[in-house]
């Protein structure tokens, strides 16, 4: 099979594509012929080499894969020969090929192709994970969303008014910030022009917000930490700005008794992948095929184009998901 392959790490560049052995299912994955692989941040910080796989990972890059399953590891049981799925994968998405648990495996939504299907998993899972499971984000509640205009960015938008939560956001244009109010935010902050602090309490009659979904980390610590309600929960998921805070005031924390929490999705364990999965499948799927919400897919590039898409993705001039079509 073609897969992307890393000669070193470093710039978009040191990509190539090459001709490997197929990957053999081991029991609980299912084998899926690729049609379609989603390009997402965690694969620039793998090239770049600050985020490693897991030992038992494969090595290629790509965490979420649409396509057809070809074979079947021993036990499995949930899925068939030729069923169309997509999967939040260990690694391994950038190929022709790719192993994967089932237990991280979904049916394409009724009506989707592998492109929008592909476009699914990684943000669906992560902002599910964060800003439902663990800052218990509910109905009624609001939320600051930074980096609205991104992939993770468009899915918590849509995913939090779906849930009936009143949603703020940052973007860093006047074009991404439309686009985030067309997706359902109710404001959001052009942060190179605005202070998302002063409007967010302006527009919240000075309580702040009960969560902040982060992607940022260390420059937006102190900020976000002033933004919170009373109980409120700072999540980060990200450090685009950084991960050592140099000078940050702790007082926010304790006397408005605020929750700070983070975590990345590719060390968690089966169970609670397979977990983030069962819920998807019954709180998500159904608002998916009812089109009450999509993925948002600002281009498609052919699989022979992928530093071109990774060189997109480090612009961050794209609003929503950048996803790679094979064959």
């Amino acid at each position: 099979m073609r897969h992307v392959d890393l000669t070193t790490h470093g710039d978009p560049e040191v990509m190539h594509l090459v001709e490997g052995p197929l990957p053999s299912p081991r029991p609980g994955e299912v084998l899926v012929r690729v049609e379609a692989a989603g390009v997402n941040r965690p694969d620039v910080a793998q090239r770049q080499g600050a985020y490693p796989p897991p030992k038992d990972a494969s090595p290629i890059l790509g965490l979420e894969i649409a396509g057809e399953i070809v074979s079947l590891g021993a036990g499995v049981t949930d899925f068939q020969l030729g069923d169309r799925i997509c999967a939040l994968a260990n690694g391994g998405g950038y190929a022709e090929y790719c192993a994967v648990p089932a237990s991280q495996a979904m049916p394409f939504p009724k009506g989707y192709d592998a492109v929008k299907a592909a476009a699914l998993p990684e943000t669906f899972f992560t902002v599910w994970a964060n800003l439902f499971q663990m800052a218990g984000l509910t109905e009624g509640e609001t939320v600051l969303i930074h980096g609205g205009s991104s992939g993770i960015g468009t899915t918590a938008i849509q995913l939090a008014k779906a849930f009936g939560a009143t949603v703020y956001t940052t973007a860093g244009s006047a074009e991404k910030c439309a686009a985030c109010m067309d997706l359902g935010a109710v404001r959001a902050i052009n942060y190179k022009a605005e202070d998302f602090v002063e409007i967010v309490k302006e527009e919240t009659q000075g309580k702040g917000v009960d969560v902040v979904l982060d992607m940022i980390g260390a420059a937006y610590f102190d900020r976000n930490l002033q933004v919170l309600a009373k109980d409120g929960c700072l999540s980060i998921i990200a450090f685009l700005g950084g991960s050592t805070v140099e000078k940050a005031s702790l007082a926010p924390i304790m006397m408005k008794r605020l929750t700070v929490t983070g975590s990345t999705m590719r060390p968690r364990s089966p169970e609670e992948k397979r977990a983030i999965r069962d819920d998807l499948m019954t709180e998500v799927w159904p608002r998916l095929e009812r089109g009450e919400l999509a993925p948002v897919i600002h281009t498609v590039l052919p699989f022979e184009e992928v530093i071109e898409a990774h060189r997109l993705m480090e612009s961050s001039e794209h609003i929503g998901k950048i996803v790679l079509k094979l064959g």
